[in-house]
């Protein structure tokens, strides 16, 4: 039982660490975390060291923690592995990107590192540049299908085709890891009951699930009072996968369409503008000065609108992610009580 990373300021150290301590792997994302932690500190503090404060935090009652990092935050990336590695994460969860580099980053440090894949050619590029260059497999993967919230690794073409969908690409990655070292294939994406679960692992053979939603719904987890309202008022045609505006990071983006900091990008009422830079990408001198949401309307400003999610804004409107059958989540309930369900020691 994997919890997702959900960022911004969703999955931090007291709902991961909650997760671990029964038996879960707790994850904290990194999206962020400087602001967050500089916060709750009262000083301010880098990204490195906001990591290693946020694993260290969330190891306090044991079990397995893991930091999930997105490959497109390229200013913070190597720093988020530094610090989690410092504060003595378990694992390296990496999305959002191929982690083609990930090895180079960790050094000799005892961890589990687990990319986030879309597909059995996104693990196989990542197995031969691993393997090439660092004489390394990865301990684990996940595979994510178009039901996940948040960032997705398909064209928007292609989310809603058959050949797409989890159960058609869980077998071609299930073979390949087992022809590669057989490491666990943990899957992505629409899970949602215990009976989910079941099925993935004793019918498809899956080696464990990643689960987002229905733990962003707990009252352990770090989104505002407003976002959980939100996933609990929510019905199935509300939950979208928009495109002007969409995500400057460039990849398909699943939230609630009444969030109100879509809505006023879906009306251009938000002058383009970046204060955050955590989704800069290189300029032709090679420095990390671009913002896609900066000059154009087409994209929204995700850093300020997730911050507002996480409730450690309040001067922008927030948008709020969603797994595809987010729908169905009805109450807020703590950790304990979602555990219990997912393992089938109470039905829903």
């Amino acid at each position: 039982m994997v919890q997702g990373g959900m960022g911004i300021g969703v999955s931090l150290s007291a709902l991961a660490r909650a997760v671990a301590r029964r038996g879960g792997i707790g994850t904290i994302s990194s999206a962020g975390l400087a602001a967050i932690v500089s916060k709750r500190l009262g000083r301010r503090v880098d990204i490195q060291e906001a990591a290693a404060i946020e694993v260290a935090d969330s190891k306090q009652d044991g079990g397995f923690i893991a930091i999930n990092i997105m490959v497109a935050l390229h200013t913070t990336f190597t720093d988020s592995i530094l610090g989690a590695v410092a504060g003595g994460v378990d694992a390296i969860i990496l999305g959002a990107g191929l982690p083609t580099t990930l090895p180079e980053a960790i050094m000799d440090a005892d961890v589990a590192l687990i990319p986030i894949v879309s597909s059995v050619k996104a693990l196989r590029i990542i197995c031969k540049r691993w393997g090439e260059r660092y004489q390394r497999l990865p301990d684990a993967v996940v595979l994510e299908g178009p039901l996940a919230g948040g960032h997705l690794g398909f064209s928007y073409t292609d989310l809603n085709k058959e050949d797409f969908q989890l159960e058609r690409l869980f077998g071609p990655v299930k073979e390949f890891a087992q022809k590669h070292g057989d490491f666990p294939v943990i899957v992505a994406g629409g899970i949602y009951y215990h009976e989910d679960i079941v099925r993935w692992v004793n019918e498809f053979g899956a080696d464990g699930v990643q689960m987002g939603t229905r733990f962003a719904a707990t009252h352990e987890s770090g989104a505002s009072l407003d976002f959980k309202q939100a996933i609990i008022d929510c019905r199935e045609e509300d939950i979208i996968v928009p495109k002007k505006p969409g995500s400057p990071c460039g990849l398909p983006f699943r939230l609630i369409k009444t969030s109100p900091g879509y809505q006023t990008a879906l009306q251009k009422n938000r002058p383009p503008k970046c204060n955050r830079g955590l989704v800069l990408r290189k300029d032709e001198a090679g420095d990390f000065t671009v913002c896609p949401a900066k000059d154009s309307y087409d994209s929204f400003c995700i850093c300020n609108v997730l911050f507002s999610a996480h409730g450690l804004i309040d001067k922008e409107e927030p948008i709020y992610t969603i797994g595809g059958r987010g729908y169905l989540v009805d109450r807020i309930v703590p950790v304990d009580e979602l555990m219990d369900e997912l393992i089938g020691l109470n039905s829903h």
